[in-house]
């Protein structure tokens, strides 16, 4: 027998690796999922095979009484099923954004601190095993002197019940950064300083965002959000003294780096240090469950990359 229940809110795109990473996990058994459209309930029944399925989440935590749970919904339904599962003492596992604003975190947050259940957002860069490596690489070194993101796609329209793009996908790549510019092996660094410029295209979905970030750790950072350009393209660069590393996540995780001038690359003793080469956030937040840790990505910590999200799409100019 699996160690805990697990059902799954929401089954749209989002959702589907977040079945996948579900299934791989040998510590967890899918035990319902709740999704209000019915081919789409059904088809994602037949595939991941849980135990029921449901059109109402309240009827399936009744019934099924899961351990966990994944809330995979666009932001703007997730603040009331979120503070529903804390107060039920369920873990919970929050997708991205967490929230339409860094207020909505901040509730779902104040629900956490009274629920039995421990709560992460879904900032999936975090546990890339290739981020974390080269993460600890730069921390042993020093830490970071600069970092950089770029998160480009064609244009997007979202609906009413997402927030600006900025805040509901870029913010994969402002977290990121913050997780980079990090000083210690838990924690995000926090931005103490924004200077943003924003100016949207002409089409709709075209939003265009640029940043310089100054964090808590002395870590400078830019961040590039471009919608309505050429293509999906996802980057990243971190940089300590002597040593720069370049990630392209375009088509997952790709590492080039360089130390006093000569190329480096990543052994498999640093990517089975930060956990192999399966590790991710769900392994993480069963970890967590498990041993009574607390998760990297909480949804305390999450006000502050909502927070900087926010800063940067107002194009605020100073201290934060």
């Amino acid at each position: 027998m699996a160690d805990l229940k697990v059902a799954v809110i929401g089954c749209g795109g989002h959702a589907q690796s977040h079945f996948r990473m579900i299934a791989d996990e040998p510590r967890l058994h899918l035990a319902g999922l709740a999704e209000l459209d019915d081919e789409r309930r059904q088809k994602n029944q037949a595939q991941w095979q849980p135990d029921e399925a449901f059109a109402d989440y309240r009827q399936m935590l009744d019934a099924c009484r899961p351990d966990v749970v994944h809330v995979i919904t666009m932001p703007g339904h997730l603040l009331p099923i979120v503070s529903d599962c804390l107060e039920r003492g369920l873990h919970t596992s929050v997708e991205k954004a967490p929230g339409m604003n860094a207020v909505e975190t901040a509730q779902m947050a104040q629900a956490a601190g009274h629920s039995r259940g421990k709560a992460m957002v879904s900032f999936n860069r975090r546990y890339f095993p290739q981020i974390l490596a080269v993460r600890q690489r730069v921390q042993a070194n020093g830490g970071a002197v600069h970092c950089a993101a770029t998160y480009n796609k064609p244009p997007t329209l979202l609906g009413p019940h997402a927030p600006d793009p900025l805040i509901c996908d870029a913010i994969h790549h402002v977290d990121l950064l913050r997780w980079l510019a990090a000083s210690g092996p838990e924690q995000a660094a926090v931005a103490t300083q924004v200077h943003g410029l924003v100016q949207d295209g002409p089409r709709d979905g075209c939003h265009r965002h640029n940043a310089v970030v100054r964090f808590d750790t002395g870590t400078f950072a830019t961040m590039m959000s471009h919608y309505g350009v050429g293509a999906r393209v996802q980057r990243a660069e971190v940089h300590g003294e002597d040593l720069s590393v370049y990630l392209d996540m375009t088509q997952g995780p790709q590492v080039e780096g360089y130390e006093k001038g000569e190329a480096l690359a990543l052994c498999d003793e640093e990517i089975e240090a930060v956990g192999g080469a399966g590790f991710n956030e769900v392994v993480h937040f069963t970890d967590c469950i498990l041993n009574d840790r607390t998760p990297w990505s909480t949804l305390d910590d999450a006000v502050h990359t909502m927070q900087l999200c926010e800063a940067i799409r107002s194009g605020h100019q100073g201290a934060l």
